[in-house]
């Protein structure tokens, strides 16, 4: 937890707290791909699609989703970039560059904290499968996507950077 200040999640509202440990995930995952190489970032190291730079790119689908989707309500063909965070979120083209996934990623991380910004906690939106949802309970959905996939990121780069330390 060393990328949320710390007497923040220790002492902040509920929301504050949500939202910086949403946040400390975020960063997490961008800088996994901090100082990679574009085909170290495109290795796949693991039989799924799985890749750092992926990992990324989905995350990007997965706030789209959520947030500019679920909770905003915006029709997916009106949505930037791919928006449902599935298995079309993984694949890269030839021309996608880490610099070009971090700035989706946080161009659509930015939209996220914009939209959630001026509504409740307690706000519902409709899921076509699960019923409703909260704003609490996509928050603490994203905190789980997140620090999942930043577990996964953490173990692509352990096994990048020992294959370049070889």
């Amino acid at each position: 937890m060393n990328l949320i200040d710390e007497d923040l999640a220790r002492t902040a509202g509920e929301r504050e707290v949500l939202e910086a440990f949403l946040d400390a995930h975020r960063k997490d995952v961008v800088g996994k791909l901090r100082g990679l190489s574009e085909s170290d970032a495109r290795r796949r190291l693991v039989p799924s699609l799985t890749t750092p730079i992926g990992l990324v790119k989905h995350l990007t689908g997965v706030e789209r989703n959520w947030f500019q989707h679920t909770v905003a309500g915006r029709p997916r063909d009106e949505i930037k970039g791919e928006s449902a965070g599935g298995e079309a979120s993984w694949h890269l083209d030839d021309t996608e560059t880490i610099p070009d996934i971090i700035a989706a990623y946080e161009e659509a991380c930015a939209e996220s904290r914009r939209i959630a910004a001026d509504l409740p906690l307690d706000h519902v939106v409709p899921h076509p499968r699960l019923g409703e949802v909260s704003l609490r309970w996509i928050h603490v959905h994203l905190i789980r996507e997140h620090a999942r996939h930043a577990g996964h990121a953490d173990i692509l780069r352990e096994q990048l950077d020992a294959a370049a330390d070889a």
